[in-house]
């Protein structure tokens, strides 16, 4: 066995473990890399089965129309059920305030729909594609994150994980973050994806695009960046190193074509993966408040 089979395998006892320890689990899917390895790990797992939980994708209404498309062919690929829940409706119940100006981002908006989501559909444990490599808030994360009956996490309240023991004891309406694949890197993703031959979509490879220069960052040129006369339109190679909502999700500039180039990209850079996520730079504890409030 190599490294690949070892984090394979803690993976598929992870999942595994939520079938046996949670009532009504849910897997998040939000369409990029992790979500999807996350997605392949369950068929190694519950295969010749249906997977015991649903997928559930949290639509901000600004994502990439690419990701969308992947989502829906990934679903009918594997007959597994579906659920998407949308920010939208929850600006429309009056849940959630829109952001105004040319910064504006539905991202931090998911969080209410999550946890609406959560309480309609009582999920107990949710499977996110989270590792401990992303960015500091997440190294604290446990494989098991507890979060309390209002959806937010507390690291004081995390339970100690030896020998790969996982508690899942909740009381009723608390609910279990998963990470199965928490112990993974960003290069552990990509070369698995690689050697699995595992499909992805197509924003992940270098193509032309037309982008514009925002808070030092290659952004889509979508009309959800509320564009003006200020914003000089460019057509650039480009690729995503990480797949979220369209305002806050930059490109950067690539020629990879193959996924041997997107590992030699990656080895080659001193940026973070999440260096090109804009939500993360409003301030030093960005993602460590989110996911306090409840932000998966």
């Amino acid at each position: 066995m190599d490294y690949l089979d070892h984090l394979e395998a803690e993976a598929i006892y992870i999942l595994r473990e939520v079938a046996g320890q949670f009532e009504k689990p849910a897997l998040l899917f939000s369409g990029g890399k992790d979500s999807i390895t996350l997605v392949h790990l369950a068929k190694k797992a519950f295969r010749p089965g249906k997977f015991p939980f649903p997928l559930v994708h949290i639509d901000t209404g600004h994502n990439f129309q690419e990701t969308l498309d992947f989502r829906d062919q990934l679903v009918k690929e594997t007959g597994e059920q579906l659920i998407v829940a949308y920010v939208q409706d929850s600006i429309d119940q009056g849940k959630a305030i829109e952001q105004k100006g040319k910064n504006a981002s539905r991202n931090a908006l998911q969080t209410i729909t999550l946890l609406d989501t959560i309480e309609q559909h009582g999920f107990d444990a949710c499977i996110g594609g989270a590792r401990r490599d992303e960015e500091k808030a997440r190294a604290k994360e446990r494989i098991f994150s507890v979060r309390d009956d209002f959806g937010q996490w507390d690291p004081k309240r995390q339970r100690p994980e030896l020998w790969n023991i996982f508690n899942g004891k909740i009381q009723k309406g608390e609910n279990v973050r998963v990470f199965p694949i928490s112990n993974w890197t960003e290069m552990d993703v990509w070369n698995y994806i690689k050697r699995e031959q595992i499909a992805i979509p197509s924003i992940y490879f270098s193509h032309e695009r037309e982008v514009v220069f925002r808070n030092g960052q290659w952004m889509a040129a979508h009309p959800v960046l509320q564009l003006d006369q200020e914003d000089n339109i460019k057509n650039k190679s480009v690729r995503f190193r990480t797949i979220g909502d369209i305002t806050c999700t930059a490109a950067v500039d690539s020629e990879a074509n193959t996924l041997d180039d997107i590992i030699a990209e990656i080895k080659a850079s001193t940026v973070s993966e999440r260096g090109a996520r804009m939500d993360d730079k409003v301030s030093e504890a960005a993602m460590e408040e989110r996911k306090k409030q409840g932000y998966f």
